[in-house]
């Protein structure tokens, strides 16, 4: 049986006539960018706070963080997904659990969340890399000038460690980017699932897959390329290849 190649396909109505396949692609990226970004947010905040106990004096801060990280590092990101948008909301009480259940963008909240939380186990890991990486007279020297703990991380160690860790944390971010294609199992309708449509509506699969791939690929080059010109500037002599 051969198949039917067709790459006019994008410029023809979709079923719901609301607009062209490749619009709807379009709309998916757009999805898909305001996810990657939202969830980012989420991992990078609490990925640098449980990086940071990961580090401290304290044995208690130290397990803390180390049970986050195992906690939602080790379980898989769909299983997470399924929880924030099916068990979540049955937890919690009557009212509020029936308002997020009615909310209108709740599949992308629950993708956001579920993202954001697993990817901030991995930022965890690199910002406790990046601190640990730093020379021990770093920390000592802001105990000397009269520095507190909080302190000693804002204004020396974390301004350090984030310049050291920053092609890691590209390479996270770009992470984030691709595990946002989980969501369409929960009805978030980013760019796999726009394709996914197009796919089952038109049965041009290889088109419709083949643009969301050189899509993907498109977004992808434009981060790596944004990243590394800032990892440039933010180069360290010594660290991180700066000269």
């Amino acid at each position: 049986m051969n198949y039917n190649w067709n790459w006019g396909i994008f410029w023809e109505q979709t079923p719901d006539a609301t607009g062209t396949y490749f619009a709807s692609l379009m709309n998916g990226l757009k999805v898909t960018i305001i996810l990657a970004l939202s969830a980012w947010i989420i991992a990078f905040i609490l990925g640098s706070l449980v990086g940071i106990l990961r580090t401290l004096p304290s044995r208690w801060a130290v397990r803390i963080g180390n049970a986050y990280i195992e906690l939602f590092r080790n379980i898989p990101l769909l299983v997470q997904l399924f929880i924030w948008f099916f068990v979540v909301p049955e937890l919690l009480p009557g009212e509020l659990g029936t308002w997020v259940k009615q909310l209108r963008n709740g599949p992308l909240y629950s993708a956001i969340l579920g993202i954001g939380f697993y990817m901030s186990s991995r930022v965890a890991g690199q910002v406790t890399a990046g601190i640990n990486a730093l020379p021990k007279g770093q920390r000592m020297a802001g105990t000397a000038i009269g520095l507190t703990t909080v302190q000693t991380y804002r204004y020396i160690l974390l301004p350090l460690a984030y310049r050291i860790i920053f092609p890691p944390l590209t390479s996270e971010f770009l992470n984030t980017i691709k595990n946002t294609a989980p969501a369409l199992t929960i009805g978030v309708l980013e760019l796999t699932a726009q394709a996914r449509s197009m796919q089952e509506f038109s049965f041009q699969v290889f088109e419709a897959f083949t643009a969301a791939t050189v899509i993907y690929l498109a977004l992808s080059a434009v981060v790596t390329i944004a990243m590394r010109t800032i990892e440039k500037r933010l180069a360290i002599p010594g660290f991180s290849g700066g000269k």
